[in-house]
C-alpha cells in the first residue's frame, strides 16, 4: 500500500500512469474494429482448428482473430527490429552509426520504421490473399484487397506509433506492452474454454495438475529474470604514499536478454505461415501437417530460435574486451584474473555459461506447457504457454522496477 500511495504522490509518474492507460484504451479499442468484408463467422472456426494461429492470435490481442485494423499488432515492427540489430552487427557503416551517440541511434531508428512499414506492407498482403476465401460475396475481391491492405498497413503504423511514445511518455517497453495487453485481455477467454471442458468431462484434477505446472513457470521466470552472476572488481588507488583497494561487483544476467529473444523467436515464427500462403502445394501441405503448435518441427524450431536470439543479444549487450579495457583504464581488475586478454577471456567464459544456461531456461519455460496440456489434456490453455507467461512476468516486473526507479529518483532529487 506504501507502494502505491508513492506512486500516486509524484506527479510524474501519475501522468506517466494516465498516458500509459490511454495508450492501452486506444489499442485495445481499435482491435474490436474490424476491416469491412470479412465473414468473420467463418474466419473463426478457421483459427478455433488451427493452433499456431490461435497462438498469433494471442500476441495481437485477438485482432488477429477478428481481421481488425491492428490485426497486423506490433510484429511488423518487432520483425525489422530484428532485421535491423542484425544488420547492425553485419554491416560496419551500421555499426559506426549506432556508436555515434544519439544521432546515430535516432537515425538507426529510423530505419527500422521505414523497414517496419515495408515488412507490414508484405504482411497485409499475404494476410489479405491468405483470407480470401473469408471475403463476404457481395465485395469484390480487388477492391478488398487494395483498401484491406492500406487498413491493416495503416494500423500497423499507429501501433508502431503508439508503442513508441509509450516508451517515451509512458510506463514500461511500449513494444513489449502492447504484447503484454493484448495476452492479458485474452485471460477471461482461456478461463471459460477451461470451464466447458470441465463441464464436458475433463478432470478437476488435470486442470489444477496444469494450474501448478504455470505456478511453477511464474516462480521460475522470476528466479531466472533475477538471478546473476557477480563478478569481484578491484580498484586500485594512490592516496598519499600509499595505496587502497576498493572492491565491487561486475553483474552478470543470467538471462541477458530478458523476455526478447523469446519474443524475437516468436515473431520469426510466422514467417513458415507466409511462405505457406504462396509456396507450391506440397509445401503448403507439408506445413498444415507437420508446423503445429504443439508439434515437435515447431517446437524445435522455437527453441532454435531462443538460443540463436539469447547468444545475439549477449554478444550485443556485453563486449568481453570493451568491459576488460575499461576495467584497466579506470585502475579496475578482476579479482585473481590478469588484466588484459586473460580478463576479456574470463568474462566472455562466463557469459558463454550464463547464456548457455539462460536459455535452456527459457527454452524449457517456453515448451513446457506444451507437454503439461498434453498430459493432462488440458487444451483450452495450449494458446498460452510458457511463451505467454515469460512475456506476462518478465514485463511486470520491468514495469515495477521502472517504477522503483522513478520513486527513488524522485527522492533523490527532493533531498529525501
Amino acid at each position: 500500500m506504501d507502494f502505491l500511495k508513492r506512486i500516486f504522490e509524484s506527479r510524474e509518474l501519475k501522468s506517466r500512469l494516465l498516458f500509459t492507460v490511454i495508450v492501452v484504451l486506444i489499442y485495445r479499442i481499435g482491435s474490436h474494429i474490424p476491416v469491412p468484408g470479412v465473414d468473420i463467422e467463418r474466419l473463426n472456426s478457421l483459427f478455433d482448428s488451427n493452433g499456431v494461429l490461435g497462438f498469433f492470435n494471442l500476441f495481437s490481442g485477438g485482432s488477429f482473430r477478428r481481421f481488425s485494423i491492428f490485426a497486423l499488432g506490433i510484429l511488423p515492427y518487432i520483425n525489422a527490429s530484428i532485421i535491423t540489430q542484425l544488420m547492425v552487427v553485419a554491416i560496419p557503416q551500421l555499426k559506426e552509426l549506432q556508436e555515434d551517440g544519439e544521432s546515430g541511434r535516432k537515425q538507426i531508428a529510423q530505419y527500422t520504421r521505414y523497414l517496419a512499414v515495408a515488412l507490414s506492407v508484405v504482411q497485409a498482403l499475404v494476410m489479405t490473399l491468405g483470407f480470401r476465401e473469408f471475403i463476404l460475396p457481395e465485395v469484390s475481391g480487388l477492391v478488398f484487397l487494395i483498401y484491406s491492405v492500406l487498413i491493416l498497413v495503416g494500423g500497423s503504423s499507429f501501433v508502431m506509433w503508439l508503442g513508441e511514445v509509450c516508451t517515451e511518455k509512458g510506463i514500461g517497453n511500449g513494444a513489449s506492452l502492447l504484447i503484454f495487453v493484448g495476452i492479458i485481455s485474452q485471460m477471461p477467454e482461456y478461463i471459460q474454454n477451461t470451464y466447458i471442458l470441465v463441464v464436458s468431462g475433463t478432470g478437476v484434477l488435470n486442470v489444477l495438475a496444469l494450474a501448478s505446472i504455470f505456478v511453477l513457470l511464474i516462480v521460475a521466470v522470476v528466479i531466472a529474470q533475477e538471478a546473476q552472476r557477480r563478478i569481484p572488481i578491484q580498484y586500485a588507488k594512490k592516496v598519499g604514499a600509499r595505496t587502497t583497494s576498493t572492491k565491487t561487483f561486475l553483474p552478470f544476467r543470467l538471462i541477458q536478454g530478458g523476455v526478447m529473444p523469446v519474443i524475437f523467436a516468436s515473431a520469426m515464427l510466422q514467417f513458415p505461415l507466409l511462405l505457406g500462403q504462396f509456396a507450391p502445394e506440397s509445401l503448403g501441405a507439408f506445413l498444415s501437417t507437420y508446423y503445429h503448435y504443439d508439434g515437435l518441427l515447431y517446437n524445435a524450431l522455437f527453441c532454435f530460435l531462443i538460443f540463436f536470439f539469447s547468444y545475439f543479444y549477449a554478444a550485443i549487450t556485453f563486449n568481453p574486451e570493451d568491459i576488460s579495457e575499461n576495467l584497466n583504464k579506470h585502475g579496475g581488475f578482476v579479482s585473481g584474473i590478469r588484466p588484459g586478454s586473460e580478463t576479456a577471456f574470463y568474462l566472455d567464459s562466463i557469459l558463454s555459461k550464463l547464456t548457455l544456461v539462460g536459455a535452456l531456461l527459457l527454452a524449457a519455460i517456453a515448451i513446457l506447457p506444451v507437454f503439461g496440456a498434453n498430459v493432462t489434456k488440458v487444451t483450452s490453455f495450449m494458446g498460452l504457454g510458457g511463451t505467454a507467461i515469460l512475456i506476462i512476468v518478465g514485463v511486470a516486473m520491468d514495469i515495477v522496477k521502472q517504477f522503483e526507479t522513478f520513486l527513488v529518483n524522485r527522492r533523490y532529487e527532493s533531498g529525501i
